[in-house]
């Protein structure tokens, strides 16, 4: 009996020992995935969190994200002519992205005349063309640069040389020979010096579009903020060792820490670069609006004011150039704001008054009435980027009326 009473003994302490281990191994399994999810939690990459939801764009509105915009103005001091770039940097999907903007788009002066962005930039100046280029595009531009070619050739230099994918052969604008060798050879990950990088920025080649040359802008940016420090201090002594004259209210230590935070978004990969899509006439499409405009600048998504006088983008179809003119004096007379939306390669015989949400309907039927369109013009649709009433003035448009 004693032996097996031993031997039961034996068993009863072997099964708490087994009941011992399963508890303990439990007890590590659970401390390591609550570590596990705590870090996945603190790194912002479980589902469902902002973080890791805001990266895939599908979290957050795009009207409730944080977005500080910055235009920057490249002028050729020797080849004359303009390039222009909204630089943002989304602050809530840690995306940055250098919108490029074509010289044709269409814009609206502070006296209501149409106008287009590349001679608002010569002629009415930075603070001008910042508060037409936001009327345009609903956007909140918080400061201009001006980036003559001189300062983007030192530039470059002081950050000591980019690397870009060339897609051209670039000839040296001061070699006399034609046959000389090229300045910059086409080909991946060019070096590129400040003076090669002006000379690659401005390029456009015989029967180019003006898109390419502003392609190669682009892409010239994009390789100077990838070698700019992420470092604000950093960045701001590199932009006051350039010497600038900033346009107010910009400072050397704005565009300096601004710059800084779209380096280190380059650098790890979170920043591209997108082309406005404008229309021959310069006008915006609706498509523009959903995928620029709205998507990258948040221009349309934020809710209109509806205390502010309504915006109308028009769109000339009556093949009469001075039928958008006449039609602006009309609609500001009434209050409404004006908006181009260009002219229309043909046209069309009857007008049409759109309007996107049924909050504008009314406004929609006053427009009409003020350009003294007929009712049954008005329509509900899409609407052009920005505006809350699109109008295409058809043949049947008479000023006089």
């Amino acid at each position: 009996m004693k032996f097996t009473e031993n031997r039961t003994e034996r068993r009863e302490e072997a099964r708490r020992r087994a009941r011992a281990r399963v508890v303990a191994l439990v007890v590590v399994l659970a401390l390591v995935a609550v570590g596990g999810v705590g870090y996945l939690w603190y790194a912002g990459k479980l589902p469902g969190t902002s973080s890791s939801d805001d990266k895939a764009g599908g979290a957050t509105a795009a009207g409730a994200q944080k977005r500080d915009v910055i235009a920057v103005h490249l002028h050729d001091t020797d080849g004359g002519g303009t390039s222009t770039a909204l630089l943002v940097d989304n602050t809530t999907t840690r995306q940055g992205t250098a919108v490029l903007l074509p010289n044709t788009l269409a814009l609206t002066g502070d006296d209501g005349t149409s106008t287009t962005l590349a001679k608002s930039v010569d002629e009415a100046g930075p603070d001008a063309t910042r508060t037409a280029l936001d009327t345009a595009l609903g956007t909140d531009i918080e400061g201009t640069w001006r980036l003559d070619t001189p300062y983007l050739q030192i530039l470059v230099d002081l950050v000591g040389n980019i690397e870009v994918d060339t897609d051209a052969d670039v000839p040296d604008p001061e070699a006399k020979d034609k046959g000389a060798t090229p300045l910059v050879r086409k080909g991946e990950a060019q070096t590129l010096s400040g003076k090669m990088a002006v000379a690659y920025a401005t390029y456009r080649g015989e029967g180019e579009r003006a898109d390419a040359q502003l392609q190669r802008f682009g892409q010239v940016m994009h390789a100077v903020l990838r070698k700019l420090s992420s470092d604000p201090q950093g960045a701001t002594t590199t932009v006051q060792t350039l010497g600038l004259i900033l346009d107010p209210p910009l400072t050397e230590k704005d565009l300096g820490t601004f710059l800084a935070g779209l380096s280190d978004l380059a650098k790890g990969g979170d920043f591209k670069t997108t082309l406005l899509p404008v229309q021959d006439d310069g006008g915006l499409s609706p498509e523009a609006g959903e995928s620029v405009v709205k998507d990258v600048l948040g221009g349309t998504a934020e809710s209109p004011d509806r205390d502010a006088a309504v915006s109308v983008s028009v769109r000339n179809a009556t093949g009469v150039e001075a039928r958008t003119a006449e039609a602006r004096v009309v609609l500001l007379n009434g209050g409404f704001t004006f908006l181009s939306g260009g002219t229309a390669s043909g046209t069309q015989a009857a007008s049409e008054v759109v309007y996107a949400e049924a909050a504008d309907k009314e406004n929609a039927v006053q427009v009409a009435k003020t350009l003294g369109l007929p009712a049954d013009a008005v329509t509900q649709g899409e609407v052009s980027a920005n505006a809350r009433v699109s109008v295409v003035l058809g043949r049947d448009y008479e000023p006089s009326s």
